[in-house]
């Protein structure tokens, strides 16, 4: 018969907290975070801002430092209404504090997801006493790299997410004093209002969710008694309330746009034309937890092992569960909406790397030598398959070559690191192999990634700006012609005026229509008859207008877009 002492001496929460290094092997740990550090932070610049996110939020907080309005929230100068501010509010700090920039638009996602995977080295820390292993399966998973360096909500919102599951977690371990308890609830609960605040309801829905999923897998009815429900959710309010009460007093047709259609109508239908099919995450989650994939059965062996501990043990809270649950419900949530983009199951991947940390901590150097042989093949099937990235004879083609040559040195990469974790391996030194091996995979995203600027650059304009500026003068009005450009109005500090299409500013033109020009006649009209002005278009409409015979002077151009004057200039660069 089982003892029950022993086990709940086994269960993973309960494992003895893990030794700080020894002096000898400070020095290492402290080179390795300064490096890791110096390229999470130091590559935030080194791309330019890709369509639509990352110009879109970058030039909405841009707008929002420039006018001092932190309460309306306005995209070419239109109320947009789609997501809260708390992005929006730092990225404008970041502004304020450093100057406008690419790695001052990206600063608030890297610092969640900095944030993100130090709340899984303490949630591996305080729950099974390796919290290092938690952290570096977060770091080495692509989808969290790349989320982290990518300028869009979807990051701002996982990190508070992560923080609402971690603290959860740690505040309901066995033998935790209430005070303790109380405190790390509280903290939950303002970690979910501020996700509230990065974007929108789904801040409360997936912990709810993912909760109630939760005490019906384990009966762990008991739970909800020491959740804090009524001081958290005056701290919750606290927090949350201030800004949706404001921002509705000042726009009375907030609240049914900002609820009823950016939540509702999203979930419900492909409303915002981002539909896709419901195994549409699937190849987005194997992609983006590659390298990790091969502990899966090690991530459900300590599930079963914690379930019988605790069986064992009478305690009621099982946190590994939970890890699946939430994992599990976040991905089920979103491949059941009608609205999908790759960055909504980010907040799955932190509760994965609580399990693969678990699992990691229960490794052997034999069942670790098939995890280096799993990555080194599909390192070496991906460097032979970009030998047939760009084939073709368009300027597009040859973008795609060039960046094939990036995708190769980041697969050499991985496999020179895999040589050292397996090098390592043979040592007998299994925490520096793996160590070693999810370093190699971190870098080899981040070289992948620093590498598709050789498609962003062009994608984004900036290239243009020097010539755009040469004729642009103070108050000249730029209008965006049937096409919303999410990129360089933000490297020309200018807005724009829409028209025709309004794009993602429907609402904002419903509410301000004296700020576009609702046709393309009324646009002629003005173009031919008004103040010099620059129109932003793409090149088949150039050619049409060009052909009706208005003043289309080229002033700028490439593969996406023309920028034309109504007045004469000297001829755009080819």
């Amino acid at each position: 018969m089982t003892d029950p002492q022993n086990a709940a001496a086994s269960l993973p929460w309960q494992a003895p907290s893990a030794t700080l290094p020894r002096k000898t092997a400070l020095l290492p740990l402290l080179i390795v975070v300064a490096a890791v550090l110096a390229a999470w932070f130091g590559t935030l610049d080194l791309r330019h801002l890709l369509r639509s996110d990352e110009g879109r939020y970058a030039e909405i907080a841009r707008e929002m430092w420039a006018s001092g309005d932190w309460v309306t929230i306005r995209y070419h100068e239109l109320k947009y209404f789609e997501k809260p501010p708390l992005h929006l509010w730092m990225t404008a700090l970041a502004y304020e504090l450093f100057g406008l920039g690419e790695w001052q638009a990206r600063l608030w996602v890297a610092l969640g997801g900095a944030f993100g995977i130090a709340l899984c080295v303490l949630a591996g820390h305080k729950l099974y006493g390796a919290g290092l292993l938690a952290g570096l399966v977060l770091l080495a998973t692509p989808s969290w790299n790349i989320g982290s360096h990518f300028n869009s909500l979807d990051m701002g919102v996982s990190a508070a997410l992560t923080a609402v599951l971690v603290c959860t977690l740690v505040a309901q371990r066995p033998q935790v004093q209430p005070r303790e308890r109380r405190g790390w609830m509280w903290a939950a609960w303002a970690a979910m209002a501020l996700a509230v605040l990065g974007k929108g309801l789904i801040g409360i829905v997936l912990p709810g969710l993912a909760l109630i999923v939760y005490t019906l897998v384990a009966r762990d009815w008991v739970l909800w008694k020491r959740l804090y429900l009524v001081s958290g959710t005056l701290i919750f309010l606290a927090i949350a309330a201030p800004w949706f009460v404001l921002v509705s007093l000042r726009n009375p047709e907030f609240p049914q746009f900002f609820f009823i259609h950016e939540h509702f109508q999203r979930y419900t239908s492909s409303v915002h034309q981002r539909g896709a099919p419901a195994w549409y995450f699937v190849p987005q989650w194997l992609g983006g937890f590659l390298p990790w994939l091969a502990l899966l059965p090690g991530m459900w062996k300590v599930v079963r092992d914690e379930a019988r501990g605790a069986a064992a043990a009478s305690q009621s809270f099982r946190p590994l569960l939970l890890c699946v649950v939430w994992a599990v419900a976040i991905f089920v949530f979103f491949s059941a909406s009608g609205s999908k983009l790759p960055g909504y199951i980010l907040p799955v991947f932190p509760a994965l790397a609580v399990l693969g940390g678990a699992a990691l901590q229960q490794m052997t150097l034999p069942q670790w030598r098939w995890h280096l042989l799993a990555l080194a093949v599909i390192a070496t099937l991906g460097l032979g398959a970009t030998l047939f990235v760009g084939r073709g004879g368009d300027e597009a083609a040859a973008l795609l070559r060039v960046y094939g040559r990036w995708l190769a040195a980041a697969c050499v990469l991985a496999l020179l690191g895999l040589a050292v974790a397996a090098w390592m391996w043979r040592r007998g030194e299994l925490r520096a192999s793996i160590t070693a091996y999810a370093l190699a995979a971190f870098a080899a995203t981040t070289v992948g990634l620093l590498g598709h600027e050789t498609l962003g650059r062009p994608a984004s304009g900036a290239d243009l700006v020097p010539t755009i500026n040469a004729v642009l003068k103070p108050g000249m009005p730029i209008y965006s012609v049937r096409l919303l450009d999410h990129t360089l109005p933000f490297y020309l500090r200018r807005t724009t005026a829409m028209v025709e299409e309004p794009d993602e500013l429907a609402f904002g033109v419903q509410q301000e229509p004296a700020k576009w020009l609702p046709t393309l006649a009324a646009f002629q009209q003005v173009w031919a008859s008004g103040p010099p002005a620059l129109a932003i278009m793409a090149p088949r409409q150039f050619n049409e207008l060009q052909a009706q015979g208005l003043p289309m002077n080229p002033v700028a151009r490439d593969a996406r877009r023309v920028v034309v004057a109504n007045f004469p200039v000297v001829p755009a660069r080819p």
